[in-house]
């Protein structure tokens, strides 16, 4: 019997089977397709994510380097409003290669870790978690007995379903495309168009360039994105769509079972975002959660709220800026345009001294 047996090897996942191995658990780890395959989200992301790979990995993930951002409330043929800083505010990464780099973390660290098996019932049991797989190569399921199951994975998740944890308050639908040119330019292109959210360009440096948009289900995406890449002229490929969930449930453990990240609905919900969010989550699980002791996960209940709150509650509060009416919207990017000193995962930052000193400059 495993320790932990880990659904989904995203950043979450990968994250908490590194750290709990680490710790001399024995863990495993399922993906159901291939690491980092299909690609599912930006790969836009603070620089804080060198924190959470080796240091020689930077030079694969790298893609560009990120000092600013042009927000409008039109097309780009219209004004923009710059934020700006004068040393890096984010990093465009390579995003499945990503997800590889953090799942070798974790079997460096002792877990076991395989792709193509797919999870197809959660029994929770007084004293274990029985988990029927079905791997890629195999004619027959499998049992797998675990004392904790971490569900990692995504924000349909298949463990959450099955155990009956409640959903994320909502569900955004995402999409993205990209574009071959090679653009190195410093800054990313925001554009509240879309109803409760926005669209956006992300240079990626000689990747290309990344072009995507999120709003509520039913709000015709995939039209909205063609109006995008029409408005900057360009055709694109590998589509992507997914769904993007926001606001986290009142719960997100049981007796033996426990979510992090996407799961989990731990994102930023002004950008939805959640690959440091999760990881954030990942570490507070890995360092409270003991696989023979069920009380702990209310320790990690509580940890990860505390650690993750105010960020989140804010992050709600930014987001229904999306919803101005323009003439409003375009007062408050004049007002607040300029350098700034604010970090793009803590909207705490917006009341840093750093971020005040620029404000008032």
């Amino acid at each position: 019997m495993y320790d932990f047996v880990v659904v989904g090897i995203g950043p979450a996942g990968a994250r908490f089977a590194r750290r709990a191995a680490e710790s001399g658990y024995d863990v495993l780890g399922l993906e159901k397709g291939t690491i980092g395959d299909p690609l599912a989200c930006s790969g836009h992301v603070s620089t804080d994510i060198w924190e959470y790979v080796p240091d020689d990995a930077k030079d694969d993930l790298l893609q560009n380097r990120v000092y600013g951002a042009n927000f409008y409330t039109g097309g780009p043929d219209t004004d923009a409003n710059l934020f700006y800083k004068t040393n890096e505010i984010s990093n465009v990464i390579d995003r499945v290669e990503l997800d590889r780099t953090l799942a070798d973390c974790a079997r460096e660290a002792g877990a076991e870790i395989r792709d193509g098996h797919t999870v197809t019932g959660v029994d929770e049991r007084e004293d274990r978690v029985v988990l029927t797989v079905s791997p890629d190569d195999a004619d027959e399921p499998l049992e797998i007995e675990a004392r904790m199951v971490a569900g990692c994975d995504g924000p349909v998740s298949r463990v959450r379903q099955a155990v009956e944890l409640p959903e994320p308050g909502e569900k955004l639908h995402g999409v993205l495309a990209f574009t071959d040119e090679a653009d190195h330019s410093d800054h990313v292109d925001v554009h509240l168009t879309v109803p409760r959210f926005f669209a956006w360009r992300i240079p990626r440096g000689e990747a290309g360039v990344e072009y995507g948009l999120a709003a509520a289900p039913g709000e015709d995406v995939n039209d909205r994105f063609d109006i995008l890449t029409e408005q900057y002229g360009v055709d694109t490929d590998h589509f992507c769509s997914g769904a993007i969930p926001i606001g986290p449930p009142d719960t997100v453990t049981t007796d033996r079972v426990f979510l992090i990240g996407d799961a989990a609905s731990q994102t930023k919900p002004f950008t939805g975002g959640g690959i440091l969010y999760g990881m954030t989550a990942a570490d507070c699980a890995a360092r409270h959660i003991q696989p023979d002791r069920p009380q702990s996960l209310a320790v990690y209940e509580s940890a990860w709220r505390e650690t993750l709150s105010s960020e989140i509650r804010l992050g709600h509060l930014i987001r229904r800026g999306y919803s101005l009416p323009e003439p409003v919207q375009q007062l408050g990017l004049r007002a607040l345009s300029g350098k700034i000193g604010v970090h793009m995962d803590k909207p705490t930052s917006l009341f840093s001294k750093q971020q005040l000193k620029q404000l008032f400059a």
